[in-house]
């Protein structure tokens, strides 16, 4: 994502809700992205800056800001919209096929069927009034947008393959057998074509989200 926005001139920064840090005034800000992390939402009693981290996605949602949540950042989106967050019957980590299930309407249109590249191992429950943009056969709720200019994705279109290898080598002891869980061979020998199409795709999606908006 970052060469997208450094195309645009977009002055960007980093809040790390663990660190206790000064948040942003939502008020200066077009976009939120919410990113991934290997916690639970859930996770607030030992975790409790997630709270703010919840209540912040949930203010900008409410003063009208673009919010993308990718993975852990989707499942934060529909905590903070009030819905269930839980264990996914299977974890999916490897490349895997999604499909769209939104074919009208001026929601967000994934392509029909594509192969993108997932590492979770919970769900969520749709938000009240959200359309459901994508499912899998592992998981129903693959991606959904709510209102015009948020959208959740639980798999990763932003990886790289120095992102991938850099989750290969430290979170190898999730590469356990699993029907839909990768050996560590398979993820390694995917071809850079095939990150290069879901990064395309996922400057579809920041197009969407920012639809209207200026930069400087």
């Amino acid at each position: 994502m970052n060469p997208w926005l450094k195309a645009r001139g977009t002055e960007a920064s980093y809040t790390r809700f663990y660190a206790n840090p000064v948040l942003p005034d939502l008020k200066e800000l077009d976009l939120v992205i919410a990113m991934g992390g290997p916690m639970s939402v859930n996770d607030e009693s030992v975790l409790p800056w997630l709270r703010a981290e919840k209540q912040f996605i949930h203010e900008a949602i409410g003063r009208g800001v673009s919010v993308l949540g990718v993975c852990f950042g989707a499942q934060l989106i529909a905590s903070a919209l009030g819905c269930r967050v839980y264990r996914n019957p299977v974890k999916e980590i490897g490349w895997f096929p999604i499909e769209a299930t939104s074919g009208t309407g001026t929601a967000f249109q994934f392509p029909p069927k594509c192969n993108v590249f997932h590492w979770h191992g919970e769900t969520f429950d749709l938000p009240a009034g959200a359309v459901r943009l994508a499912r899998s056969k592992a998981c129903e709720n693959q991606a959904f947008q709510f209102k015009q200019n948020v959208i959740g994705l639980q798999f990763h279109l932003e990886t790289t393959p120095q992102s991938a290898q850099a989750l290969i080598e430290n979170c190898s002891d999730e590469l356990v057998h699993g029907s839909y869980i990768q050996a560590k061979s398979q993820l390694c020998a995917v071809s850079n074509e095939a990150y290069a199409e879901i990064n395309r795709l996922m400057n579809q999606v920041l197009v969407y989200v920012t639809r209207g908006l200026t930069t400087g």
